[in-house]
Order: C-alpha cells, then structure tokens, then sequence
C-alpha cells in the first residue's frame, strides 16, 4: 500500500500540480518566469558553479530521458563493455559536475550577504530538493553501477505505465531504498516546481539566442560598449 501510493499516486498529484500551477502562474504573473539572476550582486563564483551545474544537469536529465524514450536501443547499445563503460563514466562526471556547481551554488548564497538576503524560503526548500536528488544519484551510480542498463529495463516500463494510466509497479517494487528515493524525491520538485524560480526553464530559449545584437550605452561615456 505504502508503494502505490508513492509510485502509483503521487506521481499524478505532482503532475497535476505542475501543470496547473504553472499554466495559471504563467497567466496570471507571467512576469515572474524568470530567474531572478544575481549575477549583478556576485558573478566570479556565480560563474564557477552555475556552468558547471547547468552543463552537468544536462547530461544527466539527457541519459534519463534517452534511457526512458529509447529502453530497447539503450540496452543493444550496452551489449558492449566498453560502451557502456563510456555511458556510465560520462553519467557519473555528469553528476559530479551538478554536485560541484550546486554545492558552490549553495555556499555562494550563504556566504554573499547581498544574495542571501534576496534568497527567499522557497529558495534554500528547492536547493534542499535538489541537493537530496543530486547527491542521492551519485551515490546510486556508485553503489548500484550500470543504471542505464537496470533503468531501461525496470524504470522505464514502470514510467511508461504512468504515461498510459495504468500504473505498474511491480518492476520497481525490488529496487533498493536508494532507488526508490531518487524517484520520490524527483516527484516531490516536479509538484514544488512551479512554485520556484526554476519556471524559467520553461520559457528558454527565448528571443535573445536569434535576435539581432544591440548596442548599450551608458550615460556619461563617450563610446558605447561592444555589442551584445
């Protein structure tokens, strides 16, 4: 019983949640999708952990979603060693590098008095989540290794059964705590989601990746600075 309701409802709570906070924030305070950047407050160690945070998530979400849309393909591809050897390397450096940037994310805001009065609880709530999910993925690639391979195989039968309505659980029933966990916690920031700063994610890109280049002047200066 305590399974179903992990696996087999709240995975549609969060869902739900999701899609109508965010469509009814986006209407009603759509000036609020965005970032919040404080770059302007801090940027040297806003550089060292937001790049390395964002090239590292990026990767990881990548295998996630391949390892879901693609299950039988990414299992003939690990038929070779040295191929899933690479696959599994690139996650683990992947993760590594999220855990890297968000941890100096994290420190970054604690530290710098300017930005930690501009964070917000919610704020330190989804760098709570997202820490837990982080360093929970690492440990699972360490302690449970080729989890492209058990993924394709027992994860992502259980997720497709979520997306046709008929929740299954039996292939996730015997995976280890630290599984389970990881799955729980990702359906605890996809329902927190909208409620966060992280909805800037959802209106990317934008016009600024194919307009043209602007020139920016500042008063007092003679010249203007280079375009961007």
């Amino acid at each position: 019983m305590f399974d179903t309701l992990l696996f087999g409802v709240l995975p549609y709570v969060a869902m739900f949640t999701f899609f109508l906070v965010t469509i009814q924030r986006y209407r009603q305070r759509s000036f609020s999708y965005s970032s919040l950047s404080s770059q302007f407050l801090e940027n040297r160690r806003h550089f060292w952990s937001l790049v390395p945070f964002h090239y590292g998530i990026l990767v990881v979400l990548a295998g996630h979603i391949l390892a879901f849309l693609f299950p039988r393909e990414l299992l003939a591809f690990n038929s070779r060693p040295l191929r899933l050897y690479i696959l599994e390397t690139a996650a683990l450096t992947g993760g590594l590098m999220t855990l890297v940037g968000l941890t100096a994310a994290v420190v970054r805001r604690w530290t710098t008095a300017k930005i930690r009065t501009v964070t917000t609880v919610s704020d330190w709530l989804v760098y709570a989540l997202l820490m837990l999910q982080v360093t929970n993925g690492v440990y699972i690639a360490v302690a449970h290794p080729w989890g492209s391979s058990w993924f394709a195989a027992s994860v992502s039968p259980y997720l497709w059964s979520l997306a046709r309505l008929t929740p299954d659980i039996t292939t996730i029933a015997p995976l280890p705590w630290g599984v389970k966990l990881h799955i729980v916690n990702a359906y605890l920031l996809i329902g927190f989601f909208p409620f966060t700063r992280l909805v800037h994610v959802l209106v990317i890109p934008n016009v600024y990746l194919w307009r043209k280049p602007q020139v920016v002047r500042w008063p007092g200066r003679n010249r203007p600075y280079p375009a961007v």
